[in-house]
């Protein structure tokens, strides 16, 4: 048994004593049906009393492996030392109060960080807001009030959001969209760099897809339109897609020719998750805008918008902002959990979760011919998984090994424009030898699948 250093004291070990979910959790989840809406779903149905590490521990005194942190929520953990404390500390001075009415430090700070942290040497701003849609959504308008332009450009299998703008953005139908149109206009989807899926193959994908790509945009769309392109440098709710290497740089370089802002969404991907600072890095792209959003902020509601300064300062005084943007507790949480992502190299940290679970996934792929794909970068790794001799989607699969791994006490996620992709997002202050655990409890349900 581990204990977490510089965190909680919560015992670091897998441990159950009911069946999952528990009697407790049952009942609660019972009060839930009767109070909270269908809509609002729940994919492991344990209430959780305490978590941390690499842990969540339920009301029935199970502790489960996290391998989701909250969707790539608590990079540091569920209540890093640093980020309690902080945000102890201004929970005692003040909650809110506004920053357009009377601004504090906090929200100065984190938007100086951000500058700083995010790709590119040119002058920058920030501006903060709740969630991630709300960052994409502002991003939209920053760079249509910059570029006097309407028109959107996204890509398949990407997920942008659930607000009506970031509904239209996002790929997916169900259980995004399904009902809830009509959704806003001169958004524009084009072919994403998918390697596994290519017809051609994966190495003629990046270049064909480019090309298509931009095709469809000059044909259809018109350059001169295009207010903004905007893509995830690895598709999340999509499946951990990362498109084939010299995509990115060239749509990246189509918009910059065509004088469009080129947006990267890294809330999924930003913040040490894939083993650098933000995703896009990996191939030197240096995005005009940027959002982030989940792991900023070690657990609490923040995000951003970071871009150059002279697209970021295009929206007119008041334009731009929100009665809760930029929370005072949660500015005070993302310094303590940018001051941890700093001091326990978690890219570092990142780059060893990779090697683990790449090095374990891959040998299970040669031993169950139900895998696919395995792909991913740093704690943000995923399997596709099919019908075995073929390419076509298994998404019963999916659902079995994720309930199988719940039985054990492991929390896994499923994700993917077919539901077919198991997504693996652990804490990536997760001790390895848990780690090697929730992949034995892996292989385990592949055995017995």
């Amino acid at each position: 048994m581990t204990e977490l250093p510089g965190g909680p004291s919560l015992p670091q070990e897998r441990r159950l004593v009911t069946s999952i979910p528990g009697p407790k959790s049952q009942e609660l989840l019972a009060r839930k049906t009767a109070a909270v809406a269908a809509g609002v779903g729940t994919v492991l149905p344990v209430f959780v009393t305490r978590a941390g590490g690499g842990v969540v521990e339920d009301v029935d005194g199970n502790s489960l492996i996290d391998f989701g942190s909250g969707i790539a929520v608590t990079s540091v953990g569920n209540s890093a030392g640093a980020v309690v404390k902080r945000a102890a500390e201004q929970l005692e001075r003040f909650t809110h109060t506004c920053f357009m009415v009377t601004p504090y430090e906090g929200y100065v700070a984190v938007a100086e960080q951000l500058n700083e942290l995010t790709p590119g040497d040119h002058e920058k701003r920030s501006a903060l807001f709740n969630s991630g849609a709300e960052a994409v959504e502002n991003a939209v308008k920053i760079a249509r009030a910059y570029t006097k332009r309407q028109a959107v450009v996204v890509f398949d299998h990407g997920y942008h959001g659930r607000t009506n703008l970031t509904m239209a953005l996002t790929a997916k139908n169900m259980p995004y969209k399904h009902g809830f149109g009509p959704f806003a206009p001169e958004v524009y989807r084009m072919p994403l760099a998918y390697p596994y899926r290519w017809l051609t193959g994966p190495e003629n994908c990046a270049e064909e897809a480019a090309a298509q790509a931009i095709d469809q945009i000059t044909k259809q769309v018109g350059p001169e339109n295009v207010a903004a392109i905007v893509i995830e440098p690895i598709a999340g709710e999509g499946g951990f897609i990362e498109p084939a290497r010299g995509f990115l740089p060239r749509i990246a370089e189509f918009a910059g020719d065509n004088g469009i802002v080129f947006v990267a969404d890294e809330i999924q991907t930003g913040f040490c998750r894939t083993g650098e600072w933000f995703a896009c890095e990996d191939e030197g792209v240096v995005p005009d805008l940027i959002t982030t959003a989940k792991g900023i902020a070690g657990g609490l509601p923040l995000a951003a918008v970071t871009g150059r300064a002279e697209i970021m300062d295009a929206a007119h005084a008041g334009g731009l902002g929100g009665t809760y943007g930029g929370n005072p507790v949660a500015c005070a949480a993302a310094l303590g959990a940018i001051e941890t992502m700093r001091e326990l190299d978690l890219n570092a940290k990142a780059k060893r979760i990779e090697e683990v679970m790449k090095g374990r996934l891959l040998a299970l792929q040669d031993k169950f011919d139900v895998i696919g794909d395995v792909r991913g970068r740093g704690a943000m790794i995923a399997i596709e998984l099919v019908e075995p001799g073929t390419k076509d989607p298994n998404p019963a699969a999916a659902a079995a090994l994720a309930k199988a791994c719940h039985a054990e006490g492991v929390v896994v996620l499923t994700a993917g424009t077919y539901g077919n992709v198991l997504r693996f997002l652990p804490p990536l202050v997760i001790p390895e030898e848990l780690l090697v655990e929730g992949l034995d409890i892996l292989e385990n349900a592949f055995s017995n699948l």
